[in-house]
């Protein structure tokens, strides 16, 4: 009989002081790192509920792992598959990429260009955008200060680099008025090069009526983890987000693709602010199933250490085990 073993890890790694989620500061980025192993063979997954978007806490994600964990060695005896269905989003996420590596079915190389992070100034755009290779393409969170504030700097980005396409993205936060005050700031021959708007409005209808109104693309985030969602061609809606630390396993997350595939709409693979671990492996997602999509994964900037993993050409420290920032739990 083939032995296994499970390790259980947790790590805490300080973060940007200025980072906020919703309404709050994150003042450390904190999460699991499980590793298996089946005879030779190893695999490892990162579970991180992300503060003020995941249902679940930490707390209730090591309970489940651990939990999960012992039913899997158990079920060596068996010969049992055990079923990764009705986890929490986070632990299925972290479970199934363990599972993956163990098996060697997720892919070795990643998709490591991603769509750069901007806070307006384009200055801070340019040697990024110089180094990649195809779309030159960037993100910026909008939603966060006064929408004609927001349309004014999404403007003078475009004007400034013109060979630039733009992501946006509101969480939800404006109301049709706000939204339509932005698109007003964004010139006309302006708004085919934002690639999408993911979310304007508090509500999907809302966000309709607003890329109907301004021509604007829209692509869906939050809806795409909501129970009523369905994966469907609508005119104005470019792509759905999915952000697999909230949207749950691996075969969910390339279930969705395949179904965006199908209706004719691009799938961006993003972050929830994992570690280099967790990024490093949404990278290898990205290449296997979206392989000409740039991901959404701009976000170890924001973290102070790498952990286990590095990114490739990250000035950034790497720890691992036994650092003071990852520490082994008892299972």
């Amino acid at each position: 009989m083939t032995v296994r073993e499970y390790h259980l890890y947790q790590y805490s790694i300080p973060v940007d002081s200025q980072l906020i989620l919703r309404n709050r500061f994150l003042k450390r980025r904190e999460g699991l790192l499980v590793r298996i192993k089946c005879g030779e063979n190893e695999g490892w997954g990162e579970i991180a509920p992300l503060p003020e978007f995941s249902r679940e806490t930490l707390e209730m994600a090591q309970k489940q792992t651990a939990l999960w964990l012992k039913n899997w060695d158990a079920a060596r005896s068996n010969n049992e598959k055990l079923s990764l269905d009705g986890l929490y989003p986070s632990v299925a996420f972290g479970l199934s990429c363990a599972l993956a590596e163990l098996k060697g079915t997720l892919h070795p190389t990643g998709l490591y260009q991603v769509a750069p992070l901007c806070y307006g100034d384009p200055d801070e755009l340019y040697e990024p955008l110089n180094r990649m290779q195809g779309e030159k393409v960037a993100k910026i969170k909008v939603g966060m200060y006064e929408a004609n504030r927001d349309g004014m700097i999404t403007d003078m980005l475009l004007e400034a680099i013109p060979d630039l396409a733009l992501r946006l993205d509101a969480n939800r936060s404006w109301t049709p008025a706000k939204a339509l005050l932005f698109a007003k700031y964004v010139k006309p021959e302006h708004r085919n090069r934002i690639q999408f708007l993911e979310e304007p409005c508090k509500t999907r209808e809302e966000s309709r009526q607003f890329a109907q109104q301004t021509g604007i693309a829209i692509a869906w985030d939050e809806s795409v983890r909501e129970p009523d969602f369905a994966v469907k061609a609508e005119p104005n809606v470019a792509a759905i987000i999915i952000k697999p630390t909230l949207v749950g396993s691996l075969e969910r997350c390339v279930d969705l693709i395949t179904q965006a595939h199908q209706q004719g709409l691009k799938a961006v693979i993003s972050s929830s602010i994992e570690s280099s671990l967790g990024l490093t492996q949404l990278a290898r997602i990205a290449q296997q199933y979206t392989p000409h999509v740039t991901p959404g994964l701009d976000t170890l900037s924001l973290m102070d250490y790498q952990v286990l993993r590095a990114w490739p050409d990250s000035p950034l420290p790497l720890v691992g085990i036994g650092s003071e920032f990852v520490t082994e739990l008892t299972c």
